[in-house]
């Protein structure tokens, strides 16, 4: 090995008519063992691939020819399907695209505090992984992070996450209960869609919108607290929730998008804290809720999307 790596630099070094050459190679991909694949770059280690036959436990060195290993390519380990566990070394920083895309026998990965980004696609169909640990160090979560990870049951997002993207956790039809942490900004579109095990889910007043289909067929769902810092509910976004029985919204919410609640048939009351929103007709579309309003709330008539409008102290 200690030969190869010689080689490399003397090639580097010199050109292929024996004179100096300025040209920079791109490093050399090499094996640590015969599952896994990398490259030396400087005094850094990237891990680049692995034996997509290779199975049972993996474990990644910190080191690698007396250098760190900080990098993981994308897709290094896409399709591995036998793989059933991986522990990532201390010091690599983020977990690329698709890294653990369709590693369907992965039960378990040890992720490092080192690690502040988890890409898009990363775990998207882990169908095996039942729980996972995100460090606190992370502070964003890519788009379909975790979609269709069928098995998973309990998710945690750490408090520093600020950004959770579109169908980061989209068909995780087994986790029950989710709590978004402070910071989390906006909810992305079809972040929790089909979640179809979800029964409750706690929003921060850090976040400012609610993603289009965020929590489109969340039949479990029943109950939500939107907090006064959201302004947006997008199209979709509580569709097909079937089991939810009523919602307030408050009066920072200036918009409210097409079937936001569509199809919700067991919504019986929805609570407006302000005045009257431009709202599209079909946003309460196959649902027959009542709807509540303040005393001194303006603009309101006797029905509101097609649905009859009461005062508060009417309710129930």
């Amino acid at each position: 090995m200690k030969h190869l790596i010689s080689l490399l630099a003397f090639s580097l070094l010199i050109g292929c008519n024996g004179e100096k050459s300025n040209e920079t190679k791109p490093p050399e991909a090499v094996s640590v063992n015969p599952n896994l694949k990398y490259e030396i770059e400087g005094d850094a280690v990237t891990i680049t691939g692995c034996d997509k036959l290779a199975s049972g436990k993996l474990i990644i060195p910190t080191v690698i020819e007396e250098r760190p290993v900080n990098n993981i390519e994308s897709s290094a380990f896409a399709y591995c399907r036998s793989l059933t566990s991986v522990t990532i070394p201390e010091g690599v920083t983020s977990i690329g695209i698709k890294t653990f895309y369709k590693c369907t026998s992965l039960k378990s990965i040890a992720i490092p505090d080192s690690v502040t980004n988890i890409g898009d696609e990363a775990f998207q169909d882990c169908t095996s992984l039942t729980s996972i640990t995100i460090p606190d160090s992370v502070t964003s979560i890519g788009r379909s992070a975790f979609l269709a990870c069928t098995s998973l049951t309990s998710i945690t997002i750490p408090d520093g996450v600020n950004s959770i993207g579109e169908g980061a956790f989209c068909f995780c039809s087994r986790v029950t209960n989710i709590t978004i942490p402070d910071g989390v900004t906006s909810i992305g579109a079809s972040a929790f869609f089909e979640c179809t095990s979800l029964t409750s889910i706690t929003i921060p007043d850090s976040v400012t919108s609610i993603g289009d289909w965020a929590f489109l067929t969340c039949e479990r769902l029943t109950s939500i607290t939107i907090p006064d810092s959201v302004t947006s509910i997008g199209d979709n976004a509580f569709q097909d929730c079937t089991s939810l029985t009523s919602i307030t919204i408050p009066d920072s919410v200036t918009s409210i998008g097409d079937w936001a609640f569509g199809n919700c048939t067991n919504l019986s009351a929805v609570t407006f804290l302000g005045d009257a929103l431009k709202i599209v007709i079909n946003a309460f579309e196959d649902s027959s809720p009542t709807i509540y309003r303040e005393p001194d709330a303006k603009g309101w008539g006797d029905t509101f999307a097609g649905r009859p409008v009461k005062l508060i102290t009417e309710k129930p």
